[in-house]
């Protein structure tokens, strides 16, 4: 299998679903001309044309709306915000609507919605954020997170295919910074399976997104002792596979680059706590950021963000404990 970066696995999906269905489109900021902000829709625009390859306006607010009405009326856009933090400007659109209009009508809403999230690149407050429990306490919407260009690829295709509404999570340090084999062909990777990036026997850490690489090496020297579970969705999740490692390791610690209150450590956290005590021979632990908005400056920014020197020494403390 050829090795390939995450950004070109992402831009790979897009050319073969448009190329497969039609009804497959693109809409956001700079997409077409310019090819995207970190160049994912690089080459849509020259080979399906600005009927369906759509430059927008600067307004999330507008895009959001746009794509669900395009999806409520039997197309399958793919809508693209230049940097996650700005979904807040389409959030009535998305978590009003679009998660709401099956509810409502029965009326299938299939819309992806690409976030390019996370921070250690000195982006400052404005374009560092991880808005995933924005997203997961809104009933309606699938959220998606892949750490892997294989994963970014299999999971965005069925994101497409997906009849819902589906937020996919793209780390901005993944698109150049993962390289990794990609299948060749049609590559289809479900929504809410998660999948155990290493096994181990002691302990199990819980991550996704770029978390995951920064997990693995974090804890190589210690061996077989921790198990990696990759949740690649965070709705729906496949807390089976996280209780199932628990039931092995009997030590927890939740990893996430996302502040810390009511995030997607804490409600794994609480699920670990209320279907997993009897198995459990430590406390659950969360490593997260704090509650503060992401700095500018390089040094405060890894003060604050979860580095692999955390998270080695986080694994030691719960595996003497």
């Amino acid at each position: 299998m050829p090795e390939t970066t995450y950004l070109d696995a992402i831009n790979a999906a897009l050319h073969e679903e448009m190329a497969r269905d039609e009804r497959v489109m693109v809409l956001g900021e700079d997409v077409g001309v310019y090819g995207g902000a970190f160049d994912a829709t690089a080459g849509l625009l020259e080979r399906y044309g600005p009927a369906r390859v759509i430059d927008t306006p600067i307004s999330e607010a507008a895009i959001v709306g746009a794509a669900v009405g395009a999806a409520a009326e039997g197309l399958r856009p793919v809508a693209e915000m230049q940097f996650a933090d700005f979904v807040a400007n389409g959030f009535d659109q998305l978590v009003n609507i679009a998660g709401k209009m099956h509810y409502r009508s029965g009326l299938a809403i299939p819309l992806v919605l690409r976030l390019p999230a996370g921070g250690g690149f000195s982006g400052g407050p404005f374009h560092s954020q991880n808005p995933e429990a924005w997203l997961m306490q809104s009933p309606g919407l699938k959220v998606v997170a892949p750490s892997t260009p294989a994963d970014a690829k299999g999971l965005l295709t069925a994101a497409i295919r997906d009849p819902n509404p589906v937020l996919f999570l793209e780390h901005k340090r993944l698109y150049r910074g993962a390289k990794g084999e990609l299948p060749e062909g049609e590559h289809v990777v479900e929504l809410g399976r998660a999948r155990i990036a290493r096994a181990g026997g002691e302990l199990t850490l819980v991550t996704y997104g770029a978390m995951v690489q920064l997990a693995l090496d974090a804890t190589a020297e210690l061996g077989d002792a921790v198990e990696v579970v990759d949740l690649r969705s965070l709705v729906p999740l496949d807390f089976d596979a996280v209780a199932a490692s628990v039931a092995k390791t009997a030590r927890v610690l939740v990893l996430t680059e996302a502040t810390r209150s009511a995030g997607a450590g804490a409600e794994i956290a609480a699920l670990v706590a209320e279907h997993c005590f009897e198995d459990l021979d430590a406390p659950v632990r969360r490593l997260t950021a704090p509650d503060v908005p992401i700095p500018f400056s390089p040094p405060l920014e890894r003060a604050v963000l979860p580095q692999a020197e955390d998270v080695a020494k986080a694994c030691r403390e719960l595996l003497d404990h």
